[in-house]
């Protein structure tokens, strides 16, 4: 199957941003009095929507909830952002399918001026013809909602030339929501495990092995 529109997760599919989003999580926990001993134990805030993941692993309320991603944000605007890199493979593969025509789109949970500041930063903003990310205040903070948004943004008519990549189960059932494929990426934060119970349609090991599909 050839798609023409490719739709990319950036936590833990383009980036592994995983210093930078643990390093704010455990600074806004902090400001609960809750202090983590091992900081490993916060990459599952890694793709899924702030909110959610404050209130399923550490049982707060919605308002104590948007508190702490206030303070979230307090660290990672200035600081977090940039304690990211690049996955190896990830600007060539990106420059193999801008040039054989393909049209890249990014579709996160992350706030879209956080996202396209992180692409700006690492050159990869150029291989991208659209951008949906979340507003601040939550808006499409919901992973089919930002890949419903992207499909629109850029015209597709067709959603069978579409496909979303991601490492986590909201990666995946957000594109099945939105009526398209999904590829896992086994070397994000969410495992074959997570990805195939989601109904991945494809796995492969690195976002780099995507060319073989698409």
């Amino acid at each position: 199957m050839s798609y023409k529109y490719i739709l990319f997760d950036l936590d833990g599919t383009l980036t592994d941003p995983g210093e930078g989003i643990t390093n704010s999580v455990k600074y806004a926990l902090q400001k609960f009095g809750i202090e983590v001993g091992d900081k490993s134990e916060l990459n599952k805030f890694i793709g899924p929507p702030l909110w959610d993941s404050f209130e399923e692993y550490y049982g707060f309320t919605r308002e104590q909830a948007n508190q702490a991603v206030e303070y979230y944000r307090e660290h990672f605007r200035d600081k977090g952002i940039f304690e990211n890199k690049v996955y190896p493979g990830v600007v060539e593969l990106l420059e193999t399918l801008s040039a054989e025509g393909k049209k890249l789109v990014l579709a996160t949970s992350k706030p879209q001026v956080f996202a396209e500041r992180i692409l700006e930063h690492f050159g990869l903003k150029k291989y991208f013809v659209f951008i949906a990310g979340s507003e601040l205040d939550g808006t499409r903070v919901d992973k089919g909602e930002a890949i419903q948004f992207a499909l629109a943004g850029i015209g597709v008519e067709k959603l069978s030339q579409a496909v979303m990549v991601g490492d986590r189960r909201h990666d995946i059932l957000g594109a099945h929501k939105a009526g398209i494929k999904a590829i896992g990426v086994l070397a994000g934060y969410g495992g074959g495990g997570e990805l195939l119970d989601a109904g991945a349609d494809y796995i492969v090991e690195r976002v780099a092995d995507i060319w073989e599909i698409c």
